[in-house]
């Protein structure tokens, strides 16, 4: 072996033992720390890469989420339910696997925190499972002579899948198949069955016409563009879902101008005067259309948080973290709702912007 790659290896076992050390802090049992180490030692040596236990699998998965700077709710790190897939090879298999995944993370609308971890990337090898859809479930974006039918930032997954010979229905909620690439193979495509695929119908509690708008959105949002890094091992294929805010929908999915961009449409139906920026339409459409996403998803009985509500259970991780000694880090711009944001008490707050690891990262495209 090279000095690079014997440093490079040395960089993996620094990563490793930082994470058993860790692991052995907060679980209280420090005592197989040396014993560990020696086997990953000697298996970096043999291989040029080591096999985590499924314990510490697990606790390497939620630990990422608690470090996870974007994500505002975090306090529920420790509830992450874990599924170890990391034996699958099959894309058949992997796409069964995903279904079953769902299925969980569904539970009939009470969502659960999930993730699906499957084989990791060999540090020394290029070659890895992905899934190239941006989330597991998403609209299709169809460009179209008269413009975007559906989800403007499909479109680049929509003209891939209609590569691979997908046809959707032409609608503004088609629901986009799975593709996924394993090595030495051309990716494949999978269509979810609409049974797995729990939707919720936008109406409003006051304004009986919101429903004719037709707008829907899906109940679980499962990300599948990051890699769970843990020890200096990196998954590229680890699924993972929490439960939607409301603003995700109401204020960026179905209101931002490069998405659906119905605060025009709201705007015009509330009569309200669009041609004036001092009448802030846009702001008393946005929260009538925020409105509409909560009032529809409690109806369903399907879980999800106001931004409120969310910013408050922010807080009460803060404070969980000082307790067990731990600093919080944080991306304000991302922690900060989209709406109201002077109003919760996320706003006049500043924490480190630092990364931590374990973690999840964006993969790059």
């Amino acid at each position: 072996m090279d000095s690079s790659g014997i440093k490079h290896m040395e960089k993996i076992y620094d990563e490793a033992a930082a994470f058993v050390h860790l692991m052995a802090r907060e679980t209280g049992n420090p005592a197989h720390v040396d014993v560990r180490l020696s086997v990953i030692r000697q298996e970096l040596a043999a291989t040029g890469t080591y096999t985590h236990t499924a314990n510490e699998l697990a606790f390497g998965a939620k630990v990422a989420w608690r470090n996870s700077n974007r994500c505002i709710g975090r306090l529920f790190w420790k509830s992450l339910d874990v599924f170890d897939h990391r034996d699958l090879t099959e894309p058949d298999d992997i796409f069964t696997a995903l279904q079953s995944y769902l299925r969980h993370a569904t539970n009939g609308g009470k969502i659960r925190s999930s993730i699906c971890v499957f084989k990791p990337k060999h540090p020394e090898s290029y070659d890895e499972i992905r899934i190239l859809n941006n989330k597991l479930i998403r609209y299709a974006g169809y460009e179209t002579d008269a413009g975007i039918i559906g989800d403007p930032e499909e479109v680049t997954v929509t003209r891939l899948c209609t590569e691979l010979g997908w046809k959707g229905e032409g609608t503004a909620f088609d629901v986009l198949p799975v593709v996924i690439k394993v090595p030495n193979r051309e990716p494949e495509l999978f269509s979810i069955d609409k049974n797995d695929v729990l939707e919720v119908k936008i109406t409003h509690p006051e304004l009986p016409w919101f429903s004719e708008l037709g707008l829907r959105w899906y109940a679980v949002p499962v990300i599948s563009n990051m890699v769970l890094e843990i020890g200096g091992i990196s998954y590229p294929a680890a699924p993972f879902n929490g439960w939607f805010m409301g603003t995700e929908i109401g204020s960026r999915n179905l209101g931002d101008e490069n998405r659906y961009n119905m605060l025009p449409e709201i705007a015009r139906r509330m009569n309200l005067d669009t041609k004036s920026k001092t009448s802030l339409w846009k702001d008393r459409a946005l929260v009538e259309l925020n409105t509409a996403v909560l009032h529809s998803y409690r109806e369903a009985g399907v879980t999800i948080v106001d931004h409120h509500t969310a910013s408050h259970q922010f807080m009460r991780f803060v404070e969980q973290e000082r307790k067990a000694g731990r600093d919080v880090t944080s991306e304000w711009s991302w922690i900060v709702p989209p709406m109201s944001a002077s109003a919760t008490e996320v706003f006049h707050r500043d924490w480190p912007n630092k990364i931590k690891t374990p973690n999840y990262f964006y993969r790059e495209e």
